[in-house]
């Protein structure tokens, strides 16, 4: 496609090409943490860009301007980028990161379709995370959104049939699926109440499945401790409310201890508008 620059750099052997661009829903800042502890381990090189501004909306998502003592020093663009590397253990993997298209969906998804397959790309792997009436207090869970039945169930996912708004990575996954190459998205299953803010469980429950359905390992022992530290803060703050403590335990209740969570509906969902303002003021140090 013309708004594709290739940089001259020779892509690994089989890849996983993981999908970590920036916009629509992430819960908790899942894939955004995901994707920043993949790139802070792995040596990346720039395989190709794409020229953004055949794709977006300047206005809605301006470049950032950095000013030094009154002086411009920088002007940084989100422009959708691949970056290849390998993994601690050499496997392949190549990353796309940049902000999500404001225009001409099918073409880019057809562009990152054509570098898949150039690249041979054995799988595409989207990251992302939605909030749902799911406790801190559990293990994060994931949802599919799958190429086949045999991914899904690697997975896990939401039974039944239902009809949501579609994310960017998704229309991509598709598009490489007709070309050929499976694709999975993995959907971190957020806490309703902890949506706005990072909640690291769920970017290492991203990362720990992107190591199962793809073999690519990065070390998350920092995440490990990270996320052990993020619910201990949600925990300290609902202690202090009766309120707070009873809707967790509610929603302990009404997920059961399976594997599966349940699908609520809006009736059934408690609201966490007061505790998320509150956790968030907690975290800023104000509460």
């Amino acid at each position: 496609m013309s708004f594709v620059e290739r940089h001259g750099v020779t892509a690994p052997d089989s890849p996983v090409l993981v999908l970590g661009l920036e916009g629509w829903i992430d819960a908790g800042f899942a894939a955004a943490t995901a994707v920043a502890t993949l790139l802070e381990q792995i040596d990346t090189e720039r395989y190709a860009s794409f020229d953004a501004d055949e794709l977006m909306d300047r206005r809605a998502r301006r470049p950032r301007l950095r000013l030094d003592d009154g002086v411009r020093s920088e002007i940084t663009w989100s422009d959708p980028q691949v970056l290849v590397g390998v993994d601690r253990l050499g496997s392949g993997i190549a990353i796309l990161t940049g902000a999500e298209p404001d225009y001409r969906w099918r073409a880019f998804s057809t562009a990152v379709a054509d570098l898949a397959v150039e690249i041979g790309a054995r799988l595409v792997v989207g990251l992302g995370g939605f909030p749902t009436a799911t406790p801190h207090t559990r293990p994060v869970r994931l949802a599919s959104t799958a190429s086949s039945p045999a991914l899904a169930h690697k997975v896990g996912f939401i039974p039944g049939s239902i009809d949501v708004p579609a994310g960017i990575a998704d229309v991509i996954g598709a598009t490489c699926s007709e070309a050929g190459i499976p694709s999975v998205g993995l959907w971190a299953r957020v806490p309703h109440y902890v949506a706005g803010m990072a909640f690291t469980p769920a970017a290492l429950a991203l990362l720990e499945g992107l190591a199962a359905v793809s073999g690519v390992l990065v070390d998350v022992d920092d995440l490990r401790e990270s996320a052990a530290a993020a619910r201990l803060r949600v925990d300290e703050l609902i202690a202090q409310s009766s309120e707070h403590l009873a809707m967790v335990r509610q929603l302990e209740e009404q997920v059961g201890d399976g594997d599966d969570l349940q699908v609520l509906g809006a009736e059934d969902l408690p609201s966490g508008d007061e505790i998320a303002a509150e956790l968030e003021r907690y975290l800023r140090g104000e509460a």
